[in-house]
């Protein structure tokens, strides 16, 4: 898939889910206003933050898929991984507020403060909410694999944990209406058990962008899959200053390698491109491979 179509995909994606959690948030909203439902407000104004991240996407993603230019001349994937982390410190920011929030409530009812009980009305918000935004998590999931864009998933996780919040809701929801008054508790347990579940998922996306705009390494597994098909390369006699990183969804490789010192520029040069190819063939063509080559001599380490 080429960079223009993989942009698009990414882009129609993103709008369906967008226009999904705006109707949604406007809906929730208003049924916990009619159905007295501070929970289900909360859910509401979750499903706003989904929206905003939806709009980060669509920003960095159209950006990120321009070609290389002169003053980024490794293109412009690293805005796709800045996108990434802004939606798991979004996902943070509303794991933290959901805790926060449910907390309180837990205390105020052990203080002896009654939760206001909630209307059916409140309770059908919430079972809607669950089946649509778990059908988006893996619709969007699915496709953001298949582009291998990492934004998209993480915006899956986040349509995910509007649908955990929505289970809450609906667990403390229905306690309230069916269990009576002592049992309305439950909402902000279920609250709290959710954002715990929102924070990890927050972190688990979080680290490896970080990790990235870090310049950090690709994993040993990776590395050793290269190495690999360098030893494998005929006419590499060693190698040595192996470097990688990531570049968006895109890999960068550098290495220095050895060849026979009788051989020709010509001949050394082909050694260097087959490596190339290869490095391209497993990885994709988009990767950006440099190779140095370097005289072998029989005390060369």
């Amino acid at each position: 898939m080429n960079s223009t179509t993989r942009t698009k995909t990414i882009r129609n994606v993103t709008l369906i889910g967008s226009v999904v959690n705006l109707v949604l948030a406007v809906g929730k909203i208003i049924a916990g206003i009619v159905g007295k439902s501070s929970a289900m407000i909360a859910d509401g104004v979750h499903s706003l933050s989904d929206l905003v991240t939806d709009i980060i996407v669509l920003v960095f993603i159209k950006v990120s898929g321009k070609e290389r230019d002169k003053n980024h001349q490794y293109g412009h994937g690293k805005y796709e991984t800045f996108a990434t982390m802004l939606i798991s410190f979004a996902l943070m920011i509303v794991g933290g507020g959901i805790l926060w929030t449910s907390a309180n409530k837990v205390i105020d009812s052990i203080n002896g403060i009654v939760i206001e009980q909630p209307g059916y009305i409140a309770l059908y918000a919430a079972l809607i909410s669950i089946i649509t935004k778990e059908g988006l998590y893996w619709y969007t999931k699915t496709i953001g694999v298949k582009v291998n864009s990492h934004a998209m998933v993480a915006n899956a996780w986040h349509h995910r944990s509007d649908a955990f919040s929505s289970i809450g809701t609906a667990i403390g929801i229905s306690g309230a209406i069916l269990l009576g008054e002592k049992w309305r508790v439950l909402d902000p347990i279920a609250g709290i058990i959710v954002s715990f579940f929102i924070l990890k998922v927050a972190w688990e996306i979080a680290n490896p962008s970080i990790k990235e705009l870090l310049e950090s390494s690709l994993s040993e597994e990776t590395e050793n899959e290269i190495i690999e098909i360098i030893k494998e390369t005929s006419g590499v006699k060693g190698f040595h200053n192996l470097k990688t990183r990531k570049i968006g969804d895109i890999y960068a490789i550098e290495v220095h390698i050895k060849v026979d010192k009788e051989l020709t520029v010509e001949l050394s040069h082909q050694i260097a491109t087959q490596i190339e190819k290869s490095l391209r063939y497993k990885f994709g063509n988009q990767s950006h491979i440099g190779i140095h080559v370097e005289p072998y001599y029989e005390r060369s380490k």
